[in-house]
């Protein structure tokens, strides 16, 4: 099997579990408090750099949270995904939220932009929770952002790195294959969702910068919980909630610092074409 076609059937796969998923995904994510604090950040970065009014291709969008809540700022969303039951999903919640007239949504791969109907060209190119994770071809796709992007034109990754300090420190309860899940990942790890397997690569900010470092500037680097615990320690904030809030100060304190910008369970980065 060559290179390309494998990296088809993994993004099938990926699309698959994730369309299974599509029907519990709101129910179990959104009242996650981490999550809520993870969305938050995210955005706040986003609207950190982005004028009034702007128009953005959201890549992996899933349901549409970060769809809907874009829009209703007033910016213009073309929401794209590969799993058709997050499409779905996401077309009802923009329907309900009566934002048809800033949303429109398209079934596309991030591995396939050059073929994208709506090719804009947008003021952001934004990719929330790992969805870019799913691909060995990152630098590919980075590289098909440039033509889709105005002059000025941002991009915002929220990206899972190659060591998360947290994720490590579960060797100590014993939980060692998740521990040590990101380590010797350069060919890729198998992840399920739903039952279903598919690959996920992790990468480095460095890969990202190298990767763009000629047509694009750094406007943000920051850690996402580095000192906060990840999201899927759910009952953490319940069952700690005065340390959950001290770790969230500390958190938005040293985000942007050396070593908590790199450690993170992902990081959020913003750029910005030359």
């Amino acid at each position: 099997m060559v290179q390309g076609e494998q990296h088809t059937m993994d993004e099938q796969q990926a699309a698959t579990a994730f369309s299974k998923q599509s029907a519990i995904f709101d129910a179990i994510y959104t009242p996650n408090k981490i999550i809520q604090y993870k969305r938050a950040r995210v955005r706040a970065q986003v609207e950190r750099f982005l004028a009034p009014g702007s128009h953005i291709l959201e890549l992996n969008a899933g349901t549409g949270e970060d769809t809907v809540y874009f829009a209703a700022a007033g910016h213009h969303v073309h929401a794209t995904d590969l799993a058709e039951g997050m499409l779905e999903k996401l077309a009802a919640k923009v329907k309900a939220h009566q934002l048809n007239d800033r949303v429109s949504v398209e079934k596309c791969s991030f591995n396939a932009l050059p073929s994208l109907q709506h090719k804009g060209p947008y003021d952001l190119i934004f990719s929330n929770f790992a969805g870019l994770n799913c691909t060995g071809q990152l630098d590919q796709v980075l590289h098909s952002f440039g033509p889709l992007l105005k002059p000025k034109g941002q991009i915002t990754l929220a990206i899972l790195p190659p060591f998360c300090l947290w994720e490590t420190l579960l060797a100590l309860r014993g939980h060692f294959k998740t521990a040590f899940r990101r380590f010797n990942s350069k060919n890729g790890v198998t992840a399920y969702v739903e039952g279903v397997p598919f690959t996920c690569w992790y990468y480095k900010p460095s890969f990202i910068t190298s990767t763009l470092q000629q047509d694009y500037e750094v406007l943000g680097l920051e850690g996402l919980c580095s000192i906060v615990p990840p999201s899927y320690l759910e009952s953490f904030p319940d069952k700690l909630p005065r340390l959950y809030r001290f770790l969230m100060k500390l958190e938005n304190r040293f985000k942007s610092r050396w070593p908590w910008k790199y450690i993170g369970d992902y990081y959020i980065i913003t750029l910005r074409k030359k």
